[in-house]
């Protein structure tokens, strides 16, 4: 299919790729050169990078080529597809295709159709971040295992790598493979990626906004002269988009206004912090709508934000980043939960390795609308929604304790501040804190017997939160009992700081 000169894929999911970069591959390199070489071609092509880290752009035989990042599965393996192949010059209305896939303001453009070099003075006159780069490739194609696999000899911008790439429809024949080669999985590293840290192209400062189901979060870092991220913006504005949802299956417009009205005051907040990028994800309220893609096509349109609605598991698999950039190295069993407005997720691991990820549809706002709990709540009704809670998390039941469970996300932070009464958020104080379940307990008592208004006078409770902080630590109790953990680690950081570290590395 054909829209506006851009080559759209069909609806089939792409193969699983894997992919390292590096001059010497040790092991890899002699089981390679022992194998017959099917194939041999040498391309010159021209990549476009940007802060992005889910999109390739690049230039090859004359056509505008863009794949986009669909999906990273639980061992980190990654889907592409391709999104558009368009010849030059191409007319200014498939600029915008360029533009969403970089992840940049959108210019405003002068041309109605623009060669290659206009494209690039215009895109980098209007985002500094955006570099053009030459680059040669010398591919060796074989087929090992039944996988597709290349080792490839790269020139950019006068700058040698090498690069090996191993792809299969069957993710678990491709992981084999990767290690019966003695390649370090589970690292994987895009072409895009792989580039930008060859010409050590990243951005200084960059912007995340998370729109989830009960507030928009927003977070701008600054990169540290010795590695890592400087918080330079961390708030969130409370939009409650799911508001409505449960019943009607959709977003509803007011809602829907709160949210793009916040996201367009952070998109001007961050062009004014002069931010290398902006990545935007939408969480479980955008997942379960059947409109969604109004609110998405609202916020391109107002803000020039393109919102992706990434999977449970990739919100788990998120979180888990977050925690190990927050908190460091965690020896033995770990279990990181980040519970939100429409669901919790969950990622189980030993030390660095990760087990297992999943997403359960149980929020904060979803329980309170289902159960009526932002006011005053009989001891019955609160029975009630504490049996419905432990019924939609029997995935945790039966499961050994792990030595450390991490929690993280608004309710658990709340519950965190309530309890060292902070009449102002100190994350420094948060971060790393212990919260037990006599705290916890003690805090549903106190949520259950005020009335909303009641509840905003509590000092350390964020004002907007107090409708739905009852359901909240409701969660977070049958978390820590089916665990069978009297305490947990309280974690700041949340998706925000896992996407940061995803799109924009460390």
């Amino acid at each position: 299919m054909t829209q506006h000169g851009i080559d759209l894929p069909g609806d089939g999911a792409g193969r699983w790729e894997w992919r390292v970069f590096g001059e010497e591959f040790g092991t890899a390199d002699d089981r390679f050169a022992a194998l017959t070489v099917e194939r041999v071609q040498e391309s010159d092509e021209i990549y476009l990078l940007s802060a992005a880290r889910d999109a390739t752009v690049k230039v090859r035989d004359g056509l505008m080529d863009i794949k986009k990042l669909q999906r990273v599965n639980a061992d980190g393996l990654e889907q592409w597809a391709p999104v558009m192949k368009a010849g030059f010059p191409i007319p200014a209305a498939t600029v915008a295709a360029v533009v969403a896939a970089l992840r940049i303001p959108e210019p405003a453009l002068a041309r109605t159709e623009y060669a290659l070099d206009e494209l690039v003075d215009e895109l980098a006159a209007s985002s500094p971040g955006v570099r053009a780069v030459d680059v040669h490739k010398r591919r060796a194609r074989y087929t090992v295992n039944g996988c597709m696999s290349e080792v490839t000899e790269v020139l950019a911008d006068g700058h040698p790598t090498r690069t090996i790439a191993i792809e299969s429809d069957d993710p678990e024949r491709l992981i084999a493979t990767v290690r019966e080669f003695g390649l370090d999985f589970p690292a994987n590293v895009s072409y895009p990626s792989g580039l930008k840290a060859l010409l050590s192209f990243e951005p200084n400062r960059c912007a995340v906004i998370d729109v989830g189901t009960n507030s928009v979060k927003f977070h701008v870092a600054e990169r540290g002269t010795g590695g890592g991220w400087r918080t330079l913006v961390d708030r969130s504005e409370i939009t409650r988009l799911g508001e409505g949802l449960q019943e009607s299956g959709e977003l509803q417009a007011e809602p829907m206004r709160r949210t793009v009205a916040a996201i367009s005051e952070m998109a001007s907040e961050a062009a004014r912090s002069q931010v290398g990028g902006i990545a935007a994800v939408g969480t479980a309220g955008m997942r379960i709508a059947r409109n969604s893609d109004a609110l998405v096509a609202s916020v391109r349109e107002q803000c020039g934000i393109e919102i992706e609605v990434i999977s449970g598991e990739e919100e788990s698999r998120l979180a888990y980043l977050a925690v190990k950039a927050g908190l460091g190295p965690v020896s033995g069993s770990l279990v990181v939960f980040d519970t939100g407005g429409g669901s919790s997720q969950f990622t189980f691991g030993q030390g660095d390795e990760v087990d297992e990820r999943f997403s359960v549809d149980v929020g904060a706002v979803r329980v309170t609308e289902a159960y009526g709990l932002a006011e005053i709540v009989p001891q019955e009704r609160l029975a009630q929604a504490l049996d419905a809670i432990a019924s939609d998390l029997a995935r945790l039941d039966d499961r050994p304790t792990p030595d450390t469970l991490v929690g993280m996300g608004g309710a658990i932070t709340n519950l965190t501040a309530v309890m060292h009464r902070l009449e102002t958020y100190d994350p420094a104080v948060v971060q790393g804190a212990v919260l037990d379940l006599a705290e916890v307990d003690r805090q549903i008592e106190l949520y259950a017997s005020r009335t909303s208004d009641e509840r905003r006078t509590i000092v350390g409770l964020q004002p907007k939160r107090a409708e739905v902080i009852l359901a909240g630590a409701c969660i977070v109790r049958t978390v820590m009992t089916k665990l069978g953990k009297e305490s947990l680690t309280v974690s700041d950081r949340g998706l925000r700081h896992g996407v940061l570290v995803a799109r924009f590395g460390l």
